[in-house]
C-alpha cells in the first residue's frame, strides 16, 4: 500500500501508510499532519514518506521547515521514529518513556509525550488522553493497547493509535447491513493493570471521554481504516464510542470479579 496524505480538514491530514504483520499482511499504520494558528505544523506520530505523498507533505510544510514538533504517541510505535527525526532534524523531538530508552542517542525533549505538563504546552489547539487502568508501557511487548489519543479541536478530529480500531467491512458485506465497527484494541484484557478497582477505572475513562470528545467528527485509527459520523449506518462518533465500551463489559466485568 503506497502512502498518501488524506485530508480531513485544512488544518489536518491523516497519512495512511504501511505496516506489515510477519512481513505479509498490510494492517496499516499512520501519523497526522496537523497545521496550527501559528501557521507551523506538528506531526502526530511518524511515517518515512516517499514519492507524491512526500512531495505533497514538502509543498504543505515548506520542505519540512514548518514543522516545529513531531511527537510520538505510543511506545511501541517506533519504527519511523528514527528516519522522522532525520528527515526533520530541526524539530523538538518528543516521545513517550519507551522512545526514549530505544533510541538514548536521539535529542529528546525532556517532557515524554504521556506527561501532562507537555498536554498543557499544546492545550491551545490540542486535547489529549491516556487510558486509565491499564499499563501504558506493557512488560509484555505484544501488548500494544495504551497510547496517549489526541483531539484536534477544530476540526474535531480523533487521532488514535491501537487504542481505538475501525475494522472496515468488504462493500458487498456492507449491502448485507452490516456496518464498520469501532472498537477497542483486542488485548484490553490483557492491559487491565492487574488490582483492585483497574477495571472500573477504565470504563470511568472510556465514559468521560465518550462525553468530552463525542462531538467528534472523524476518528483516525493507525490500523486499518478512518472513521467519520455518519459514515455507514450513519450514526455519531459518540454513539460508536459508546458501543465500543458496551463491547467490552464482560472483559471489564470478569476483571473486576478477578481482582476486584
Amino acid at each position: 500500500m503506497s502512502a498518501r496524505l488524506l485530508k480531513i480538514s485544512d488544518d489536518f491530514w491523516n497519512i495512511r501508510g504501511s505496516f506489515k504483520v510477519g512481513g505479509v499482511v498490510d494492517i496499516g499504520t499512520h501519523a497526522s499532519l496537523v497545521r496550527r494558528a501559528s501557521g507551523k505544523f506538528v506531526l502526530l506520530d511518524a511515517y518515512t514518506l516517499d514519492g507524491d505523498a512526500q512531495r505533497e507533505l514538502d509543498e504543505l510544510t515548506d520542505g519540512g521547515a514548518a514543522i516545529e514538533a513531531i511527537l510520538n504517541l505510543h511506545p511501541f510505535h517506533t519504527v519511523h521514529v528514527r528516519r522522522a527525526h532525520e528527515r526533520y532534524p530541526d524539530a523538538r523531538l518528543f516521545g513517550t518513556a519507551r522512545h526514549r530508552t530505544l533510541f538514548p542517542e536521539l535529542p529528546w525533549e525532556d517532557l515524554v509525550t504521556e506527561d501532562s505538563r507537555l498536554h498543557e504546552m499544546f492545550a491551545g489547539e490540542f486535547e489529549f488522553s491516556v487510558p486509565a487502568g491499564v499499563d501504558f508501557i506493557s512488560s509484555n511487548e505484544h501488548i500494544h493497547f495504551s497510547s496517549v489519543l489526541v483531539m484536534h479541536r477544530d476540526s474535531r478530529t480523533i487521532h488514535s493509535d491501537d487504542t481505538y480500531m475501525v475494522y472496515r467491512l468488504p462493500g458487498p458485506v456492507r449491502k448485507l447491513g452490516l456496518d464498520d465497527r469501532l472498537s477497542f484494541h483486542p488485548t484490553l484484557a490483557r492491559a487491565l493493570e492487574k488490582r483492585p478497582g483497574a477495571a472500573e477505572e477504565f470504563r470511568r475513562w472510556a465514559t468521560q471521554l465518550n462525553e468530552r470528545w463525542g462531538d467528534a467528527q472523524t476518528l483516525c485509527a493507525a490500523h486499518l481504516a478512518v472513521l467519520q459520523a455518519g459514515e455507514g449506518d450513519g450514526g455519531s462518533l459518540r454513539e460508536r464510542m459508546v458501543k465500543a465500551l458496551q463491547k467490552v463489559d464482560r472483559t471489564l466485568q470478569r476483571h473486576s470479579n478477578k481482582y476486584g
